[in-house]
């Protein structure tokens, strides 16, 4: 049977809270291109936020492969290593409309979860995942904060 929830520890590292403590933790988005191959981006807690463990709003940067590969298919999966544990997260995505008023401007999707599942393996600990260091922590985090302002926004 499909989990169709995020487990709470991904929840509580995407509720949108805390993004200076959270700063370092990077997920990998991939989607598939036209040509049928997997296209991976990668993308920050400034960019993703959950409403609830089965619904989540994503912003992301106008005219990328990876938009443009969301609003054809309407689909993508989230990965990412935390606490411990993969965590492979399948959405099903519905773009909204443009906020004009936005300072950073992003095409703006609302994500449904399709299938979750935590992925831990017995004969060895998984201890890191994508780790980022940011140039000037201030500034982005007050922009992430921002964005997921507008990304939650109805219009």
């Amino acid at each position: 049977m499909k989990n169709v929830e995020m487990s709470n520890i991904v929840y509580e590292l995407l509720n949108g809270q805390d993004l200076m403590q959270k700063q370092h933790e990077a997920m990998m988005l991939l989607t598939v291109g036209e040509d049928g191959w997997p296209h991976t981006a990668m993308i920050s807690v400034g960019e993703i936020i959950a409403i609830n463990r089965k619904e989540l709003r994503i912003g992301l940067w106008p005219n990328t492969s990876t938009t443009t590969n969301i609003i054809r298919t309407s689909k993508a999966t989230l990965v990412l290593i935390y606490k411990g544990k993969a965590h492979y997260i399948q959405f099903s995505l519905k773009r909204l409309e443009e906020l004009p008023t936005a300072r950073y401007p992003r095409e703006r999707f609302s994500a449904k979860v399709v299938s979750s599942r935590e992925d831990v393996a017995k004969y060895a600990d998984i201890t890191s995942g994508i780790k980022i260091e940011l140039k000037n922590d201030k500034e982005v985090v007050e922009r992430w904060h921002k964005t997921l302002k507008d990304i939650l926004r109805d219009g």
